[in-house]
């Protein structure tokens, strides 16, 4: 049976596997990442940046790229779509230790997209093309770029991207199934990502979208004959799936995380890095991630979501009738 889970080269950067984990703005945050971290995926990324903002150094966007040594190979990503700025910013995350730097042409929410940045970029690749060379021309580390298919149905256009941003000098490009106008609906269209790496060369092909669990993780490597794939909402609750992705790949039997470990062990690196009333609003969230999976957990989210302070909601984990819960 043919393996897919191997390291992986990016440039002169050696992965250590090519299962990635995706930056999720408001989700992949310095405890996400320590959580992620137990788990050694092939590469993670903090939340993406704004250029303007990073190089007005805003104290807040620097703190998003917050990361330890754990949390290597790691990758910061950046959002913007003024060339002038592309290359001096890539030169901060260069300058901040990260291992590769990307750029976001994926990103499908209004506010980001009203001024063409994010995926509003896709209705223009030659400027994709043009951002990408000044941050190469700028760093010595690897440059990337995350992208959708295209902007809708009509319009799509990830394999010429690829070819564009390949002769741009770009490592690596990663490529989510869906449009600009689907954002999170309907199903990832994996075609798309197959089409891109036949139209690649050189460039190393990462494929995105609907992988929620390990069976699905390879399913993608199957089908579209990408070289990495790049998890994202499927890391919610489950920061072990590249481990399952890997166990699976090899025979093995997966893992059977204890969920009640994980969420009090997430709460507390939340709690030691977050205001008490950022970290409550944290853990009603996080909660529901590694509660959704489960069956007899509608109590425990209900507690959590109705919880004053962290003192109710660590009380509420301990004290929950666990034996009454089955997670798949």
């Amino acid at each position: 049976m043919k393996k897919y889970i191997k390291p992986l080269k990016i440039g002169k950067l050696s992965l250590p596997s090519n299962v990635f984990y995706s930056p999720l703005a408001g989700c992949s945050d310095y405890p996400f990442r320590q959580m992620a971290a137990r788990y050694q995926p092939g590469l993670m990324f903090c939340e993406m940046v704004k250029m303007d903002a990073l190089i007005r150094h805003e104290p807040s966007t620097y703190h998003l790229l917050d990361y330890d040594f754990s949390m290597r190979p790691i990758g910061g990503q950046l959002c913007g779509s003024k060339p002038k700025l592309a290359g001096p910013c890539a030169r901060i995350i260069e300058e901040l230790g990260f291992d590769v730097v990307d750029l976001n042409c994926g990103c499908p929410v209004d506010k980001v997209t009203k001024d063409g940045s994010g995926s509003g970029m896709l209705k223009n690749p030659e400027l994709i093309g043009e951002v990408i060379a000044n941050m190469v021309a700028a760093v010595t580390i690897p440059v990337t770029v995350k992208i959708r298919a295209g902007w809708d149905d009509d319009n799509i256009n990830a394999s010429l991207i690829t070819k564009i941003a390949e002769e741009a000098g770009a490592e690596a490009i990663s490529i989510h199934g869906r449009t600009r106008q689907q954002k999170y609906t309907g199903k990832a269209n994996w075609n798309h990502i197959k089409d891109a790496k036949k139209a690649a060369n050189s460039i190393i092909v990462v494929g995105n979208g609907d992988v929620f669990d390990a069976k699905a993780g390879l399913a993608l490597f199957e089908q579209t004959d990408c070289d990495a794939i790049l998890v994202s909402r499927g890391t919610f609750g489950k920061p072990w799936i590249a481990e399952n992705i890997k166990r699976l790949d090899n025979g093995i039997s997966p893992l059977t995380p204890d969920v009640k470990t994980h969420l009090l062990d997430h709460m507390a690196f939340i709690s030691s890095y977050q205001t008490d009333r950022k970290a409550l609003q944290d853990m009603r969230r996080i909660g529901c991630w590694y509660l959704r999976s489960g069956t007899g957990t509608k109590k425990l989210r209900e507690s959590l979501n109705r919880s004053k302070n962290l003192m109710e909601v660590e009380k509420h984990i301990r004290e929950y009738d666990w034996g009454q819960t089955n997670f798949n």
